[in-house]
């Protein structure tokens, strides 16, 4: 009753469409509520006839004979490490840590499941979840300590990737043996519509492109020539593209939930090809995707969501769609095509010199298929998977990703383009580059078509990295269910780099139950944007404190000096009266913050050192605290953060940062320079 309760409480402050789509899906679940499965009762001949086969065998050769958007063919292993070293001992030692049963999944370390997996327990904490009637699980319930990504995460079967890549390389038949004892494992333990697994169709979809992987690795070994494994697994896949069908996302303002159903709808119809439902599902799915892409992705090319991490997402479940239906010979049109490049520059302009991505938004980890073995926050392979060749972007880390696509000859090391400064105004990302700096400014809408989703309160924040090296970053995103405390916390204005004024939010929080929705109170402003070979300017406001008894506008400019490396970022705030304001500093972990003198900071990293100074620094105080930085989901990591307060009337405030080698004669002229 409770969960009957709260959805009617949320369907409040849904729109009329979105409850609509939500009353007609309650209904679709009545009849999956009181049967086995949609094909109970069909025998294997009724099932194979309709794609035109007489047995099951004839159906897995059919199959088998589909062309598939990446390599699953035998790899020889000089062809992979003269692209990537050493990448084929890291395949192999990941497959025998996954033969293990050892998986490592959102920030719980190594951890040995059991014999046999326990697909419904959230294994870092111990705790099931019912196998009961999807509709009637409460995912969503703050009383319940357990995060349910872990037996999600777990269910995509995603870190199989490594076991298919070693079969590719070696032949070994004990891999391809260990995912027919998986996949059969998983298939009987999670029956169609029941336990948490199949609480959302976007769970159904996840696996839908890891199974289809699987299927073309595996499909000539040994271990899967079986009656019984092939029928199940078949069957198995075409239940999943009629739940993904039936409960798809669609709501009206959709996001990566609504994209990863469409396009495994697209997947598991190329997949089956022939049938009537199957022809339906890629028509309908790739129908969704050409309607999504342009309302999700503005033409600049940034997804409308607000997360650098959930952008890299949504591009994949865009681009593994149109790339199927290219190799099966279908059409992909201009327009389609264009946004994904759009997307791949979006990427290209926010990543690193290093490779790495600001933590700017929510981050789930989420990938479809995840090849490579770089960091999670290395996003290079993403604009050479997006552009199919050309120049070499992607760390060598990350060739991985291209290699596994399109095989070696566009996995090679190519030029690198030069970073340059650009700006998206429809995401509000303001990005200052150059061979050494990096400088990326959020002065967007909260996201989501200004609902919040997986936007944080991070306006007039930035990151920095100068000199090649990381300095200041946002905090990241920590958990989502798992603690609702802390999934406030880590979005909440404070755990970035941006005034926060009477501890107030910039938007405020809808209720303590909505995870995914922030109010839309800071409306930004761009006041100007200026870039030259020699500095970038950027000037932007935002209207977050207007709702104040007395209102205030905080105006931020940024300063980039590319030749030195030197960044200034300058603080002044529009309204009367007295307020209380702190401005936070989260630092990169293990910068250790020294004071030097009055109003000059040590900024010490292992590999250089920085100074930060002030101008006249007037009324405002200064404190070191510790702080949280979330480099992927579930991980925490200690950092410090150097925040300025005041409390009175409205002053301005202007800091520097800059190589110690770089230092100005006088620090102080320097920076009051700038006012």
């Amino acid at each position: 009753m409770g969960l009957w309760l709260n959805r009617i409480k949320r369907g409040f402050k849904r729109s009329p469409e979105e409850l609509k789509h939500r009353l007609v899906q309650e209904a679709k679940s009545l009849l999956d509520r009181y049967r086995v499965s949609p094909t109970y009762g069909v025998d294997d001949g009724r099932f194979v006839r309709w794609f035109g086969t007489e047995t099951v065998e004839d159906l897995w050769l059919q199959l088998s004979a589909q062309p598939y958007p990446c390599i699953t063919k035998s790899v020889a292993p000089s062809e992979l490490d003269a692209v990537i070293p050493n990448e084929m001992a890291r395949i192999l030692s990941a497959a025998e840590q996954a033969l293990s049963l050892e998986v490592d999944l959102l920030g719980s370390g190594p951890e040995t499941l059991s014999r046999p997996i326990l697909w419904d327990t959230d294994f870092k904490v111990e705790e099931d979840w019912p196998m009961k009637f999807f509709r009637d699980i409460d995912i969503l319930n703050p009383e319940r300590g357990s995060d349910v990504k872990v037996p999600w995460e777990l269910s995509r079967l995603q870190w199989l990737i490594p076991i298919g890549q070693a079969y590719m390389l070696t032949g070994d038949e004990k891999y391809a043996d260990f995912s027919r004892e998986v996949l059969s494992d998983w298939i009987e333990a999670n029956p169609y519509g029941r336990g948490v697994n199949w609480a959302v169709a976007m769970e159904a979809a996840m696996r839908i492109y890891s199974w289809t992987w699987l299927f073309h690795v595996f499909k000539n070994s040994d271990a899967w020539d079986g009656y019984d494994f092939r029928s199940a697994f078949l069957r198995t896949l075409f239940e999943h593209g009629i739940f993904c069908e039936r409960y798809i996302e669609d709501y009206g303002i959709n996001g990566n939930h609504c994209t990863a159903d469409a396009g495994a709808l697209v997947f598991v119809g190329l997949f089956f090809g022939v049938s009537k439902r199957a022809i339906h599902w890629q028509e309908f799915g790739w129908h969704k995707l050409n309607q999504e892409l342009p309302r999700q992705v503005p033409a600049d090319g940034a997804d409308f969501e607000g997360s650098v991490a959930y952008h890299r997402f949504v591009a994949e479940m865009f681009f593994w769609p149109a790339r199927y239906r290219q190799v099966c010979g279908q059409d992909v049109s201009n327009s389609y095509q264009q946004h994904l490049l759009s997307m791949a520059d979006y990427t290209e302009a926010y990543t690193r010199p290093d490779g790495l991505v600001p933590l700017s938004g929510d981050a789930d980890d989420g990938r479809v298929l995840p090849f490579g073995g770089q960091s999670l926050n290395d996003h290079s392979y993403l604009p050479d998977l997006m552009r199919a060749g050309g120049e070499i972007f992607a760390s060598v880390a990350a060739r991985g990703e291209i290699f596994w696509t399109y095989g070696a000859e566009n996995s090679s090391e190519k030029n690198k383009t030069t970073p340059t400064s650009r700006c998206f105004t429809d995401v509000g990302s303001y990005i200052m580059a150059s061979e050494q700096d990096h400088v990326f400014i959020d002065c967007g809408p909260v996201g989501y078509a200004d609902r919040g989703g997986h936007g944080h309160n991070d306006c007039l924040s930035f990151e920095a990295y100068l000199d090649g090296v990381s300095l200041i970053t946002d905090s990241g995103t920590y958990v989502y269910t798992a603690s609702y405390e802390e999934r406030n916390a880590f979005r909440s204005t404070a755990a970035h780099n941006t005034p926060v004024i009477n501890g107030e939010e910039q938007n405020r929080f809808v209720s303590d139950a909505e995870l995914f929705q922030l109010q839309n109170d800071a409306i930004p402003e761009i006041r100007e944007w200026i870039s030259s070979d020699v500095e970038d300017i950027f000037v932007g406001a935002h209207s977050g404190y207007q709702r104040l008894a007395q209102p205030v506008t905080p105006v931020r400019k940024i300063v980039l000096e590319k030749a030195l490396h030197r960044l200034v970022v300058s603080d002044q705030f529009e309204g009367e009266g007295a307020h209380a304001v702190v401005i936070p500093f989260h630092f990169a972990p293990g910068c250790e913050i020294v004071e030097v003198t009055q109003n000059l900071w040590s900024l010490k990293t292992s590999e250089r050192e920085f100074h930060l100074c002030t101008g006249n620094s007037g009324a405002w105080l200064w404190r070191v605290s510790s702080g949280w930085i979330s480099p992927s989901y579930g991980k925490k990591i200690e950092r410090s953060v150097l925040e300025f307060y005041s409390e009175g009337q409205l002053e301005k405030l202007t800091i520097g940062i800059y190589p110690t080698e770089h230092a100005p004669d006088d620090p102080t002229a320097w920076i009051n320079s700038f006012s």
